[in-house]
């Protein structure tokens, strides 16, 4: 890391909400394996007990399930904590009815538990991006989707808390991957080719984009909330450049030896898939990203942190391909 002398926040105890999905789980063994006591928070009691299977640390994990919608669970779960991170998603129909709920609930139950607060958020602010370079924190937030404009409100519901005495700060990532990364678009494609069968990927294969490898993130992540001048900011971790469909492909079903065919969607297949199903109707919207891709700056936080984690797309990409061969392997074994 840079020799800047910064104040490092003191953090032994932390809690990781939504820690049973894709960012959250790579967040909970980050934690622990930098010797910091961790509670896995969700809403699925199963799936937070096969987290805690596959990740051990008994004595320094704890898992509970809970509601975050309920300030008072999230209270509880946070009680001792130094440090809340806020990785907890939900479906997009369920967007416009709960994610500002969501937020101001989680706000409120670390202030009320005294812990600073570390939001997992995306690029959907910002819009459409508006000049060849990449983009830096400063860069205008002018959202033109329904979804862009929730997360702008559910910025501004983070930093009125920080603002009231909640300490807080928001990492924007690109699209992300690897193992264990179910609620990514691209995780589908990767899981397809692994298992040797056809596979679809969402948009052009000829288009370079961004994509983040999850534990890279989230050792940014754990990084930057152990920096007491990191919060009341938002933050850039970008990934490791940008790539396009087609390497990630050709690098996948090299790994896999599959030779099955990929499908690219796009718009016309997300009109016709929307008229059934909610989901893919509340996806449409955000293919902008597919055709226009927006790069982050990571210069900030190499500025005042250090170095960012960059897994090659070469090596990120092949670990998550085997990832998901020994699953399959595994679930043909039992």
């Amino acid at each position: 890391m840079v020799n800047n002398v910064v104040e490092e926040t003191d953090m032994k105890r932390a809690v990781v909400l939504g820690a049973a999905g894709g960012m959250g789980r790579a967040l909970a063994k980050e934690l622990l394996a930098r010797g910091v006591e961790t509670v896995a928070f969700g809403r699925s009691r199963g799936k937070l007990e096969s987290l805690a299977e596959e990740i051990g640390h008994r004595s320094s994990l704890t898992i509970k399930a809970g509601d975050a919608l309920r300030p008072d669970e999230v209270a509880e779960a946070a009680a001792g904590a130094d440090v809340l991170f806020h990785s907890m998603g939900m479906p997009y129909p369920e967007w416009g009815e709960k994610l500002l709920p969501l937020a101001a609930s989680v706000m409120r139950g670390a202030r009320m538990a005294g812990a600073k607060t570390v939001v997992i958020d995306n690029i959907y602010p910002y819009g459409r991006r508006t000049g060849p370079e990449p983009a830096t924190e400063s860069h205008p937030k002018r959202p033109h989707t329904r979804k862009g404009r929730l997360k702008l409100d559910m910025e501004r519901v983070v930093m009125d808390a920080h603002r009231e005495g909640a300490p807080a700060l928001i990492v924007r990532l690109p699209d992300f991957y690897g193992p264990d990364a179910p609620n990514s678009m691209l995780d589908m494609t990767l899981a397809a080719i692994a298992k040797r069968k056809p596979a679809m990927f969402v948009g052009r294969l000829d288009v370079p984009r961004e994509y983040v490898y999850v534990p890279d993130a989230a050792k940014a992540v754990v990084e930057l909330a152990f920096r007491e001048d990191a919060y009341g900011e938002s933050w850039h971790v970008p990934g490791a450049g940008v790539i396009t469909g087609a390497d990630i492909v050709r690098i996948a079903r090299d790994e896999a030896g599959a030779s099955k065919p990929v499908r690219t969607i796009g718009r016309k297949t997300f009109a016709l898939l929307g008229l059934f199903n909610p989901f893919m109707r509340e996806v449409r919207e955000m293919l902008y990203l597919t055709e226009e891709p927006f790069v982050l700056s990571g210069a900030k936080y190499e500025r005042r942190i250090g170095p960012l984690p960059a897994t090659p797309f070469e090596q990120g990409i092949r670990e998550t391909v085997r990832a998901h061969m020994a699953k399959s392997a595994d679930a043909v074994g039992r």
